[in-house]
């Protein structure tokens, strides 16, 4: 069946969307990946119930289609993950939204310090350093480059370090996830211990990874899994951090056959 279709503009999005309910957080016996649209990605780990970078409500740019997760969908949530400042990643109205049914919440220093000032319990960690979600997840914040206010004039009212900015990786019990996060290529993503499925930003972007980047990492691990986020959700033809199109991937990466251009909201289990 058709996975993504092109607008009137050229723009490439998903071909439809699969409504997440509130069965996507009870227990299993499997991990099951779904992609939310934008960077948005939750996670269900034999019950252990992960969002990453949701943007459930409250954005400001006009979008191709809702988001396929509402906040009165989530019954319960062990942990809120964010990589970074920027309002397509760090929603306060999501983070807000979910405050009575979400266990943790986790992030940068930085960042965290900005969801206690909006209200939730952030919590703060280091590139590198390890923490447990629910009895089988462990996260490990990893190094990203998207420091991009410390070149606008206009952004400097603060000092704006990579620290700032991470990705995830996480191990389950079936499988090493990944999650490179808003991120120009570093040579430390090339030599990681190999993913079974990468969250894969293939935007071709001097902030993100840009497309050459991004296939040079995902041949990088040639079994990972790559599904695809950060492409055909902002209404946003021009603008190369949303407009990607999973069509330049397919003849450039090794085994195309693992690349995942999920519906958002549909189901990857590992």
């Amino acid at each position: 069946m058709e996975k993504f279709i092109y607008t009137e503009k050229g723009q490439a999005m998903p071909a439809q969307v699969v409504r997440v309910t509130k069965e996507a957080f009870g227990p299993r016996e499997s991990t099951e990946i779904r992609w939310l649209g934008g960077a948005g990605v939750l996670l269900n780990v034999r019950g252990t119930t992960i969002l990453i970078d949701p943007l459930l409500t409250g954005f400001d740019m006009p979008v191709l289609f809702d988001c396929p997760l509402k906040p009165e969908d989530v019954p319960n949530l062990d942990a809120y993950l964010v990589t970074h400042i920027d309002n397509d990643h760090f929603s306060k109205e999501t983070c807000l939204a979910l405050k009575d049914v979400c266990k943790s919440y986790h992030s940068t220093g930085y960042v965290a310090e900005e969801m206690r000032t909006a209200g939730v319990p952030g919590q703060g960690h280091g590139i590198g350093e390890i923490f447990g979600v629910g009895e089988n997840v462990r996260v490990t914040p990893t190094p990203a480059k998207h420091n991009w206010q410390a070149y606008v004039p206009d952004m400097a009212f603060r000092t704006w370090a990579e620290e700032d900015y991470c990705g995830f990786w996480f191990d389950t019990p079936d499988g090493k996830v990944w999650l490179p996060g808003d991120s120009q290529l570093l040579e430390s993503h090339l030599h990681m211990d190999a993913p079974d499925v990468i969250l894969f930003d293939f935007s071709d972007n001097d902030w993100h990874i840009g497309l050459e980047g991004a296939v040079k990492l995902a041949n990088a691990y040639p079994e990972a899994r790559l599904v695809l986020i950060h492409w055909g959700t902002v209404d946003a033809p021009e603008f190369t951090p949303f407009n990607a199109d999973p069509q330049t991937l397919y003849d450039r990466v090794v085994d195309p056959s693992r690349i995942c251009p999920l519906w958002p909201g549909e189901a990857l289990t590992l």
